[in-house]
């Protein structure tokens, strides 16, 4: 802001005398063009007074609070209590909320060129508290996910260690039990944990290996089937290389396949599906199961969100599997699409640019 006064004080001031003082209606308009120019190069809001009358907005201001603002009373435009005590002093700056939208935050600084004119600088930060917005959300919700396992651990250690418990050998397996599968499930949490703050520490990196994802669908679909038999999943793939992080690849792939064979009919097969359309990798994975309310289609990729808590923390899910998917994607700039329908299953499909050719050699 500093740079931007001292820029626009040495223009102003450099300006002859009579621009200010016109009188004529179009000797006026000449200065409120010369106004517009001076302020309309700045990419942030900036509008200029004239005493309390807005003379000049520049294109960022006339976008974020309309181009009817110019001419009109500055504490008819801001119309916020803070604005207008703002205004009413020679400099300040003032944080102001609901200025061009209900969660919208402003940080409004004035600062005064000479007794008449003086400019008005909007700086949008929005953005900044929705982000720490969101960090102060992961942290409360990944914390209550680690407390719970926790809780549910350090009590059945306490009760097999307190020798007047007197736990008889059958109680004690079942208690070792619950502490081995809360244990596991605390190591995967923080697995995904840690393997979601890398994968959003890179995702300004682009990948740069070649990839073959039908072939690493096709390999991972083989290692499923071993496990839980081949009648619980189908693979039908194509060559379809791209560009990408073989490990990400493969933990997006794990992930989707693993989500629908726990949400799934497990009477019905997982189809995993790879080919390439359209200049695209085209990943789909589709289950059979119960399928999902529209309602929460938007928020499933969102971290810890579950449309059935319980269910999900009995099959071992720990809420990350999709948002780690979306990072993945996004990372490799494609596109992830949920659909489902109620009582026919779910489809997730993932679609990645293929990479290019390498031009043949001449003989």
């Amino acid at each position: 802001m500093a740079v931007l006064i001292l820029w626009f004080g040495t223009l102003w001031l450099s300006q002859p005398e009579p621009m200010i003082e016109m009188r004529t209606a179009d000797e006026g308009s000449v200065s409120r063009q010369a106004m517009v120019e001076l302020v309309e190069p700045f990419s942030v809001p900036v509008l200029m007074l004239d005493g309390q009358r807005i003379a000049a907005a520049n294109a960022a201001a006339r976008e974020a609070l309309g181009p009817h603002i110019v001419g009109q009373d500055a504490r008819v435009a801001l119309r916020h209590p803070e604005a207008i005590t703002l205004l009413d002093q020679p400099q300040g700056s003032a944080m102001v909320r609901g200025l061009t939208g209900a969660r919208s935050i402003w940080q409004v600084r004035r600062v005064s060129i000479d007794q008449r004119f003086s400019l008005i600088e909007l700086v949008n930060r929005t953005a900044e508290a929705d982000i720490s917005r969101s960090h102060t959300d992961f942290v409360a919700n990944a914390s209550h996910e680690l407390r719970t396992p926790l809780a549910s651990i350090i009590g059945y250690v306490e009760t097999l260690a307190d020798p007047d418990a007197k736990v008889d050998p059958a109680t004690a397996a079942r208690f070792h039990t619950t502490v081995l599968r809360e244990s596991r499930r605390l190591q995967s949490l923080v697995e995904d944990l840690m393997s979601l703050s890398r994968i959003e520490a890179e995702k300004h990196d682009p990948p740069r290996e070649t990839i073959d994802i039908g072939q690493l669908a096709a390999t991972i679909g083989s290692e499923v089937a071993s496990n839980v038999g081949e009648e619980r999943i189908e693979v039908e793939v194509t060559d379809a290389r791209v560009t990408g992080d073989r490990q990400q690849l493969d933990q997006l792939v794990r992930n989707l396949i693993d989500n629908a064979l726990k949400y799934g009919d497990p009477a019905q097969p997982v189809r995993v599906k790879v080919v390439g359309e359209g200049g695209e990798a085209v990943l789909s994975v589709i289950d059979r199961g119960e399928g999902i309310h529209p309602d929460h289609i938007p928020y499933l990729t969102r971290r810890f969100y579950r449309t059935d808590p319980g269910r999900s923390r009995a099959a071992g899910g720990t809420g990350l599997g999709l948002a780690i998917v979306k990072h993945i994607v996004e990372r490799h700039r494609g596109n992830l699409d949920i659909s489902s329908e109620l009582g026919k299953g779910t489809s997730v499909i993932v679609r990645l640019a293929l990479a290019p050719t390498a031009p043949m050699a001449l003989p």
